[in-house]
């Protein structure tokens, strides 16, 4: 199923970015890698969002990974604005 593969992909991926963050050699790398985590989570979510809305996963079955998605959404974009801060 393309829908499986696709939430797998992103999925995984954010943690490799996140990993990639950790070992930046600068502020401007480090807001990148972040940068293309949150990405990969904003596809996350909606494949989630896709999951329920095409009736092939119950909402209540994913409702917590939907909830955990939407909070690593805000803390990746909390330390992507601080990471830039005293830069401008």
């Amino acid at each position: 199923m393309v829908m499986r593969r696709q939430l797998c992909r992103c999925g995984t991926s954010v943690g490799a970015q996140y990993r990639e963050a950790c070992r930046a050699r600068s502020p401007a790398e480090f807001r990148s890698k972040m940068n293309s985590g949150l990405q990969e989570l904003d596809e996350t979510a909606y494949w989630f969002e896709l999951l329920v809305e095409s009736d092939r996963v119950p909402a209540g079955r994913i409702t917590d990974l939907m909830q955990e998605a939407n909070e690593l959404i805000a803390i990746f974009v909390t330390s992507i604005k601080t990471s830039g801060e005293g830069n401008a």
